[in-house]
């Protein structure tokens, strides 16, 4: 079978300047986009992938980022499209014995930790993250050595390793809580590794926090002087944040939050017309789910630019129908994670699950984390 037509592109990634020795100097990357498929290739993909989903016992698990193809057919065959923290407890809870994970490398592995004896497979393996690859287990080890007084909080957007080393995992649609709470117990916190999450969250909880100097290659090109010539073009417009965005651009936010809280304060909130400061693949849930709305790209980017906005990330764009079908059909793209790391990664993760469920059954927030500091 021959392998499915793709073009590499170099991706400019530059980590911010290492300030305390925090942050892995990582200068370059790069990431393999597939061609688009005709019409007629992609009606025989969707319905070749729904053929090998029933044979093999498995079920589509879609962030909002990647390509509406893969989000359309996950939730068409039974699956999930969802934001990271979502998608880790569907594929745990799923009864499948496969997940197909469409997305970045660290979710695959999320996926797999909490389920060990299912196989997990992506379209392609070499799907990064730029918070991931600039966060290498021993240089945060390193830093964590140097703070030991300090509970350790990691973004989901990590390395199994790095996820091993931590005592708690966060994704940004529980961050704050978890950090809150943690606060409220008078723990001080190490953050990582994106340094705009953490800046956020350390502004909002008032913690004592030190952060890991990260950044997502996405978020950290959104603009507020392009963003302050958007909001008077569209006066009547709300912006909507991700919080991995810089400090300038959240302040002129009316809602920041997680992908999920973007969706949810979209159909909330009384406007017709939103400009989105997060990566473009959330527009296609966005317009789905509100079909009489607007929604505007952020810019990244100035006038004289080529691309006024260019938020997407290259290794989400890496999620295709064919390299997907290639993964069910041939089993390329599974995920390994080594079963002794796996269990050490797996009590954050288990106490961030623990956490959040406890939160929407109406417990307080200090009662889950009362005497549960370090790993």
């Amino acid at each position: 079978m021959a392998a499915p037509s793709s073009f590499v592109i170099d991706v400019d990634y530059e980590q911010p300047a290492a300030g305390a020795g925090a942050a892995c100097d990582t200068r370059h990357a790069w990431a393999r986009v597939p061609s688009e498929p005709s019409q007629d290739e992609r009606i025989a993909l969707k319905e070749r992938i729904r053929r090998l989903l029933r044979e093999r016992n498995a079920v589509m698990v879609s962030h909002f980022y990647v390509h509406p193809d893969l989000q359309d057919l996950a939730e068409e065959t039974g699956g999930i499209v969802s934001d990271s923290l979502e998608m880790a407890r569907f594929g745990r809870d799923h009864a499948a014995q496969t997940l197909v994970v469409s997305g970045v490398r660290f979710m695959g592995e999320t996926a797999k930790i909490l389920s060990p004896e299912k196989r997990v497979l992506m379209p392609d393996l070499d799907a990064n993250c730029s918070l991931d690859l600039g966060c290498p287990v021993d240089e945060f080890s390193a830093f964590c050595d140097r703070h030991p007084d300090r509970t350790v909080v990691v973004y989901a957007n990590t390395s199994a390793a790095v996820k091993a080393r931590a005592d708690w995992l966060a994704t940004s649609s529980c961050a704050l809580d978890v950090v809150s709470a943690l606060h409220a117990q008078g723990r001080k916190i190490l953050w990582g590794p994106d340094r705009h999450l953490g800046d956020y969250i350390q502004r909002q909880t008032g913690a004592d926090m030190v952060s890991w100097n990260g950044a997502c290659i996405v978020h950290d090109e959104f603009k507020s002087l392009e963003l302050e010539l958007l909001k008077k073009a569209h006066p009547a417009a709300k912006v909507l944040v991700h919080p991995e965005s810089p400090a300038d651009v959240i302040a002129l936010a009316d809602a920041v939050g997680s992908t999920s809280a973007i969706l949810n304060a979209a159909q909330r909130m009384d406007a017709s017309e939103f400009i989105v400061a997060t990566d473009t693949g959330m527009l296609h849930k966005l317009r789905t789910l509100n079909p009489g709305k607007t929604f505007i790209e952020a810019p990244t980017a100035g006038n004289g630019a080529t691309c006024k906005s260019c938020a997407h990330c290259p290794w989400m764009a890496m999620n295709g129908l064919a390299e997907l079908a290639n993964a069910l059909e041939t089993g390329a793209g599974e995920i390994h994670v080594d079963p002794a790391l796996g269990l050490r990664a797996r009590v954050p993760i288990d106490r961030m699950l623990a956490f959040t469920a406890g939160l929407k059954n109406g417990q307080a927030p200090g009662s889950l984390v009362a005497g549960i500091g370090a790993a």
